[in-house]
């Protein structure tokens, strides 16, 4: 059971896959990081203010608390500046394994429940209006929220559904995982 968790998530190839997978999932990769990688990156150099968190890491994780809270992060409950640290280095660090391909596909399966936290942010704390959110088949490309998360999130599923593939860290790592283990049996 622990070999076929440990293939499933780890195994930079699928049984079923070839050259054309791998760079399918290598284009995707970089595609994500084309489009992507400065946004999250921007993004988490907003929350950071010095060595710590910026009030406003807290404004954008934490709206309706911070509000109620008179924008004052010291009157959080110590859980909540957990959530807000965590959440500022799940946009750091989520971004850069699936680019790299280390540990690919949970990567990428994080990084589409960021994108879902991310988006029920925007609409429950922040309460972005429709024409903002769009709707599927509405004909309007600008709607940002919707149209734009569905294709962030279909072009995580592309490293989520093909691993690594033959360009990335897992391709490096999981030979010597194998042997580390004992899995060597376990064909790539």
């Amino acid at each position: 059971m622990l070999t076929l968790a440990l293939r499933t998530l780890f195994n930079p190839w699928d049984r079923t896959q070839g050259f054309a997978a791998s760079a399918v999932s290598l284009i995707a990769r970089l595609l994500f990081a084309s489009i992507l990688l400065q946004f999250f990156l921007n993004s988490f150099v907003t929350k950071i203010d010095g060595f710590g968190l910026s009030a406003g890491a807290y404004i954008q994780v934490l709206p309706r608390q911070m509000e109620t809270a008179g924008y004052d992060p010291s009157a959080l409950a110590w859980p909540l500046h957990l959530v807000v640290l965590a959440g500022a280095l799940a946009e750091l660090i989520l971004p850069l394994l699936v680019i790299f391909g280390l540990a690919t596909r949970p990567a990428a399966l994080a990084m589409m429940g960021f994108l879902v936290v991310m988006s029920l942010t925007d609409l429950y704390g922040h309460g972005v209006d429709g024409a903002t959110i769009g709707g599927m088949f509405d004909a309007d490309p600008y709607g940002l929220i919707l149209d734009q998360r569905l294709l962030w999130g279909f072009l995580l599923l592309i490293p989520l559904w093909l691993g690594g593939g033959m360009v990335s860290l897992d391709a490096l790592i999981w030979p010597r995982l194998q042997r580390w283990l004992g899995l060597s049996a376990i064909s790539a």
